[in-house]
Formats: structure tokens, C-alpha cells, sequence
């Protein structure tokens, strides 16, 4: 008999909370308590199950909690960290507006900060983690703060903060600590740490078996390490576990590197139908997937820029603004992505892969000199930076 993994007993847990939930439920419609457990274990089942289906189905009843309860702090809460996850950024502050009081919550607080650093408001950003941290020692806003300093600080502040926010877990909680061991390891791939990263999703994996977010981390550092047929395997598996888009976007990236485009073609035609279904429903979480499907996958400039301004025009970051660049050089538009490229650099970002493609778009520029200061920048924080890689 095959031993659950710890992913597939906590999956079989939260569906049989869920179930008892919704029995008692059945009898008793009008507990606001459990109603929120409820929802509650909805969202934490479709966070597990990672694909967008269930969090459509945690979406709408938390907007019948709403509905029948009133705008109850726990529920808007939980509905704003639902729009803030598929990038719905100016839903969020509405999120939050339905109790007042919890824009001054600590929960609703750190909710905002994310917001000023999506929005490219960087130093207001880090004020907020920083103060929050002093006020209460949470492993997770360790954890915003580390992913700030990785970004555009200092990655080994960053790597120490992560330590920090491992310190403050509890022995059960493993998910919480592979997570943190995921983001070390992510943080160690982009400086080229090879080995230093698969030793951090190594400990993941010891700590919380069976999840597919390791296992898609270490199918990208396999690639990276140009072991393709293992890193196929563990997308594969990642797929059926959980079907994303994107992630069949990279496995078909992978089969295209190794010379197997017959295979790759078909994952492309399910990625970009499902980025685009998503689109024609309103959403707007995979806008930043299209413009890397349009600038490098299938090639189309102008749909790259279509699909780059509007993610810009929702969060205007180094990210965005690094994506908006790309399209633009892809669409001929050089001049306007040498100033759109100098302004993602100028938030102080540290990433070989932006620095890269602005090495690239300079170049096309004739700004021989620049671009060869950007790319060795590039290569001193990653030397490997040419390798594979997933969007």
C-alpha cells in the first residue's frame, strides 16, 4: 500500500471539513460562524488544489456570506486576499472598505503594503513591512519584506530574512516552512546558486511531500541544470495534479528546447486557449503569461503590447514595466522600449533575466556600450542566466 504524501492527506482533510460543513450548513443556514469556517476552507482547498476552477466556486460563496451576513470582517478580508491574488488590485482597497475597521487591522495593513509594492511604490512598501514587524513578528511579513529585498535590496538580507521567518513556524507547520524553502530556493536560482537551490527544495520536499508547488520549482531548476527528461516528468506529473495553464506553457517550452516540438505544440494551443478564455471572462491574473506567450512563445508584437499595457495600467512595477519593454522591442517599438526598460531598471531591480533583456533592447538601439554593461551586470549576479528558464 502506497503511503499518502502529506499534500494528499491535507487535501483529504479540508474536503472532509468542507463536507461536514456543508451538512451542518444544510440544517442551519443562518450561523455566520461556520458559514465563515466554511468559506474559509473553500478558499484554503482551492489554495491547495491551485488550479482557478475551485477559487471561482470560493469566490461565490463568499460573496453569499456577504450577501446574507453583511460585510463581516473575516469574509471581506478573505475576499480582498482573493482579488489581490488574481491581480484585481483596485478591488482590493474596496475589499477592505466594506469594514472599516480593517484598514487598520493588522492583517488588512499588510494587505495594503502588498498593494503600494505592486503599484511600484516601493519605499512606502518597505516603511509598512518594517513597522509591522516591529508591531508583531510574523513569519509571513518576514517573509513580504525578504521577497521586497530579493527583488530590489539585498538578496542576502533577503536569504536571512527568509531564515527569520522560519524561526517563527510552529513544528506543524510544515506547508508554511516547505513554502519559505521554496522561496530560498527561488532567491538562490536567480543568483545561479544551483546547488544552494536544490538544496532548499530538497528540504521542501522532506518537510511537505507530495505538493506540486515543489515539485514544478525543481522541474524548472532540473531544466536549468539541462537534466530535461527528469524535469519533464516532474512537469507531467505536476500537470495531472494540477492542470495550469502556465505550467504546460513551460513544459512545452522545455520539449521545444530539447527538439520536440510535435510535443510542445499542443501544450502551447491549451495554454494561451486557457490565458485567453480568462480574459474573455474579465479576469486579469494571466494579462503578464500573454505577453510572455506573444514576446517569446508564438511571437506577436502587437498582442504583446496589447496585453503588456493593460497589466501596466493595473500595477505599474519594475515587473510590468520590464514586460511592457520586451513587447515593445519584440514590436519593433525600440526607442520607446529603451525608456520603458531604463525606467523598470531604475527601481534598482536586481534580476540577470531583466537586466538580460535590457542588454538586448539597447542593443538594437546601437547602444553598444550599455547594453554590454547591462548584460555583464547580468552575468555577475547570475552566470547562468542564459540557461533555461521559466517564465
Amino acid at each position: 500500500m502506497i503511503k499518502p504524501t502529506d499534500y494528499q492527506i491535507e487535501l483529504a482533510r479540508t474536503d472532509q471539513d468542507i463536507r461536514g460543513l456543508e451538512e451542518i450548513l444544510a440544517a442551519r443556514p443562518d450561523d455566520p460562524e461556520r458559514t465563515t469556517r466554511y468559506v474559509y476552507r473553500l478558499y484554503h482547498r482551492a489554495s491547495l488544489k491551485g488550479d482557478f476552477a475551485p477559487f471561482l466556486t470560493a469566490e461565490a460563496a463568499i460573496d453569499r456570506a456577504i450577501e446574507r451576513f453583511g460585510p463581516k470582517e473575516d469574509l471581506c478580508l478573505l475576499k480582498a486576499n482573493l482579488d489581490f491574488k488574481f491581480h484585481r488590485l483596485p478591488a482590493v482597497k474596496r475589499d477592505l472598505e466594506m469594514a472599516p475597521d480593517l484598514l487598520g487591522r493588522f492583517e488588512g495593513r499588510s494587505l495594503l503594503a502588498d498593494l503600494d509594492f505592486q503599484e511600484g511604490r516601493y519605499q512606502p512598501a518597505r516603511v509598512a513591512y518594517v513597522d509591522l514587524i516591529h508591531e508583531n513578528r510574523t513569519w509571513d511579513n518576514l517573509a513580504r519584506l525578504a521577497h521586497l529585498e530579493g527583488k530590489i535590496g539585498d538578496a542576502d538580507a533577503a536569504g536571512q530574512l527568509y531564515i527569520e521567518a522560519e524561526d517563527e513556524l510552529t513544528a506543524k507547520e510544515m506547508r508554511s516552512f516547505a513554502w519559505l524553502e521554496v522561496q530560498r530556493g527561488v532567491l538562490d536560482l536567480s543568483r545561479g546558486r544551483h546547488e544552494d537551490a536544490a538544496s532548499h527544495y530538497k528540504r521542501a520536499g522532506e518537510a511537505y511531500s507530495g505538493h506540486w508547488f515543489v515539485s514544478e520549482h525543481v522541474a524548472g531548476l532540473l531544466a536549468a541544470q539541462g537534466q530535461c527528461e527528469t524535469a519533464i516528468e516532474l512537469y507531467e506529473n505536476a500537470i495531472v495534479t494540477a492542470p495550469r495553464p502556465e505550467v504546460k506553457q513551460a513544459l512545452g517550452e522545455l520539449y521545444e528546447s530539447v527538439g520536440q516540438p510535435e510535443k510542445a505544440q499542443p501544450l502551447f494551443d491549451d495554454a494561451v486557449t486557457a490565458y485567453l478564455q480568462s480574459v474573455e471572462r474579465g479576469d486579469v491574473h494571466y494579462y503578464h503569461h500573454l505577453v510572455d506567450f506573444y514576446s517569446d512563445v508564438r511571437p506577436n508584437g502587437p498582442e504583446a503590447v496589447r496585453f503588456a499595457r493593460a497589466d501596466i495600467a493595473l500595477r505599474d512595477n519594475f515587473s510590468t514595466q520590464g514586460a511592457l519593454a520586451w513587447a515593445l522591442y519584440h514590436n519593433t517599438q525600440v526607442p520607446e522600449a529603451c525608456e520603458m526598460v531604463d525606467r523598470a531598471l531604475s527601481s534598482g531591480v536586481r534580476d540577470a533575466r531583466l537586466l538580460a533583456n535590457a542588454a538586448a533592447i539597447h542593443r538594437a538601439a546601437g547602444h553598444t556600450g550599455e547594453a554590454d554593461r547591462l548584460l555583464q551586470t547580468a552575468s555577475t549576479i547570475n552566470p547562468h542566466h542564459q540557461r533555461f528558464h521559466v517564465h
